[in-house]
């Protein structure tokens, strides 16, 4: 494996029953064999908060705290993405 830097941290926001949701959660868990990155899943069901900034506009995506997507999202934005600024963390 190699790859220069930390994992991006990707952040996906969503909610239980979105299929959007599971199929972005897809592409990244298959994403993970070519990047380092880590995937932090957040619930805004139970986060009033969340759920007033996101509300249908998930799922969301948080890449390096810096690069947010929202649906619809493709694995080609999510590459794009991960791709971004530093530059490809690729797995060797």
């Amino acid at each position: 494996m190699s790859g220069d830097g930390p994992p991006h941290r990707v952040v996906l926001y969503s909610r239980p029953g979105c299929h959007l949701c599971h199929q972005v959660r897809d592409i990244l868990e298959r994403l993970q064999t070519e990047f380092l990155l880590t995937l932090q899943e957040v619930d805004i069901a139970g986060d009033q908060a969340l759920l007033a900034r996101y509300g249908e506009a998930i799922p969301v995506v948080v890449v390096d705290g810096r690069v947010t997507l929202t649906a619809p999202i493709s694995e080609f934005l999510l590459r794009r993405a991960l791709t971004q600024g530093a530059g490809k963390r690729a797995r060797g």
